[in-house]
């Protein structure tokens, strides 16, 4: 299994999903900052969210673990986040992630650019449910409800993404049904 490194925007939505367990399914463990686990865990239980004891639940199940920054990274998350306009839990994130040469899972587009500049994979909420659904862990309506849950969560995103997503999703599930009724030779 890859190494993968989450921010705490996914891991929040799959939480608020109710699918947080396909991160452990697909990745067995995941590594998060001390900035994440103050962002979906710490202030998420402070405030009430059910997703953040989700998240909680999955740190002290062990498959969510959290890794200090090194201080040499930490300096240059603060620049990087000044010179990028991004947050300094996003550029910890981002330079643990290619430290590691791991994955990174994470929803915020700047900072999956970033990634992908770097050379690191990049998974986000969506690819992570349409890889979970290419493997047969959740169906096209767990997808359907994904977009409609964060939709009501103030997550909703364009017309035209949610329909790229489902079409997507879709033509996953006919080729996964395509491929179960071939015979086999």
């Amino acid at each position: 299994m890859p190494v993968v490194v989450a921010d705490a925007g996914s891991l929040i939505h799959l939480a608020q999903v109710g699918r947080l367990c396909l991160v452990q399914r697909l990745f067995g463990q995941v590594t998060i900052t001390e900035s994440v686990k103050r962002e979906a865990v710490d202030e998420g239980v402070r405030l009430g969210y059910a997703d953040a004891e989700a998240i909680g639940n999955a740190l002290r199940d062990g498959w969510v673990v959290v890794e200090s920054v090194p201080g040499r990274l930490a300096k240059t998350a603060e620049k990087l986040a000044l010179g990028e306009n991004i947050s300094v839990a996003d550029a910890e994130t981002l330079l643990l992630a290619k430290e590691k040469k791991a994955e990174l899972l994470v929803d915020e587009k700047i900072v999956s650019d970033l990634a992908k500049m770097y050379g690191l994979r990049v998974w986000g909420t969506w690819t992570l449910l349409l890889e979970s659904l290419n493997r047969g862990l959740i169906g096209v309506a767990d997808v359907e409800d994904g977009i409609d849950e964060l939709g009501k969560r103030r997550h909703k995103m364009k017309e035209k993404q949610a329909l790229e997503i489902l079409e997507a999703a879709r033509r996953i599930a006919s080729t996964r049904k395509e491929r179960k009724t071939k015979p086999k030779k």
